[in-house]
């Protein structure tokens, strides 16, 4: 009999919209290997770019917020495992399955750690470095505790680990550290991909909803790309994304090249025939996904360091990692022009890939660790007193706003 694990989404995977939404289908795929049966539930709405999940064999179903026919349901479902999707998730469900499916190996996909990404915001507003003062953070603290409460918290960057376990103490069992899961590129692959000839221009990719992308598209707008295009005058920067708005569109201007494109229906197309990407990320947190459709795809970046951290490890960048504006500039220039530069950190994009996101090197191991996590999933509730400590009903504040806002609706 096949293992039930439910997927409580934040929101309806959009795969080509954003890295969150590859990476819920990577984790949907690793539990199937694993003989799980998924089901996957959210109180969002769809869209036309909504994944079809029913086409992996996923089973779905609307749920509710702030409402006890959820509870109904997973009594109903009663699943092995359940995954919250980011903290917010946990916070809305996580008591309701603890209530209900007490058994139920509890497992928290943060995408990135949130708290973190805010402290460079606040940083980035006051103009000042990130201190432990910005990392303390009202979101960091209920983050926190929302990996406390959980069993295991799967986090995607080595850098969120070593913050998590050095900052914050929390204890390494509670952690696990699972990467993008790529599939290898293939010799033939890359020899398909056009030439350092054949391409022309620059591009950068993100969600516009997505707070760090939409600032990073000002930054070029006004700072980066006026000191690329005065070395490079023909040049253009294309610039795709869902979810474009009037704000962002009205960015849109011909005459220097800045050309908004809007929602990229294949990726893939638009990298392999754009020749460096940009990404002058200036806050953000987690794996960033533009970095490796490029890596993919071929194209060499210049980049920030905010959106290199966690990506490289021990090897170089696929490109230039750069935080002045006039030595980003340059530096994207040189990969744009000289075709040996070009060629070489496109090749170490393809290495990165291989060894550091290849889906292959992860899966036995994290197969064998959910395992032996549900097996012995008592001994390790009882060493995780923090998390005890946060279930008592004394401390349970998202509980109660809960039940308060679902006696308000009715």
């Amino acid at each position: 009999m096949k293992k039930k694990l439910l997927i409580i989404g934040f929101v309806w995977p959009e795969p080509k919209s954003s890295a969150a939404g590859s990476r819920i289908l990577q984790l949907v795929e690793q539990f199937q290997n694993q003989d799980y049966e998924v089901t996957f539930v959210s109180a969002a709405k769809t869209s036309n770019k909504t994944f079809d999940l029913t086409s992996i064999d996923v089973n779905t179903q609307d749920i509710l917020l702030n409402d006890s026919s959820f509870d109904v349901f997973i009594s109903e479902l009663n699943p092995d495992a359940v995954l919250f999707d980011r903290f917010m998730t946990e916070e809305q469900y996580g008591w309701r399955v603890t209530e209900h499916c007490s058994d139920a190996l509890r497992i928290l996909d943060t995408e990135d750690f949130h708290g973190l990404r805010k402290a460079r915001e606040l940083a980035l507003k006051q103009n000042i470095e990130v201190s432990v003062e910005h990392l303390h953070n009202d979101i960091t603290k209920r983050e926190i505790a929302s990996i406390y409460r959980c069993d295991l918290s799967l986090i995607i960057s080595e850098a969120e680990i070593d913050i998590l376990a050095n900052q914050f103490k929390i204890d390494d069992s509670l952690l696990y550290y699972l990467p993008f899961l790529l599939e290898p590129i293939s010799e033939s692959e890359i020899k398909q991909l056009p030439t350092f000839e054949a391409r022309k221009h620059f591009i950068t990719i993100g969600n516009f909803l997505h707070a760090p992308n939409y600032d990073a598209v000002l930054y070029l707008k006004h700072i980066i790309w006026p000191l690329i295009r005065k070395q490079l005058p023909k040049s253009e920067l294309h610039i795709y994304g869902a979810y474009e708005s009037q704000k962002v569109s009205q960015l849109n201007n011909t005459k220097e090249g800045f050309l908004i494109k809007g929602f990229a229906d294949d990726v893939n197309e638009v990298m392999q025939h754009a020749k460096v990407c940009l990404a002058p990320l200036r806050f953000g947190a987690g794996l960033k996904g533009k970095l490796v459709d490029a890596m993919q795809n071929g194209t060499p970046c210049a980049m920030s360091s905010i959106a290199a951290e966690g990506m490289f490890g021990e090897l170089e960048p696929n490109g230039f990692v750069e935080g002045d504006p006039e030595a980003f500039a340059s530096k994207a220039v040189e990969l744009y022009n000289n075709s040996e530069v070009w060629k070489q950190k496109q090749q170490i994009g393809f290495e990165v890939l291989t060894q550091r996101f290849n889906r292959m090197n992860f899966e036995a191991k994290f197969s064998s660790h959910i395992k032996s996590l549900s097996e012995h999933l008592k001994i390790h509730r009882e060493k995780n007193f923090i998390g005890q400590l946060l279930m008592h009903q004394s401390l349970q504040s998202t509980k109660y706003m809960s039940k308060w806002i679902e006696a308000k609706n009715g």
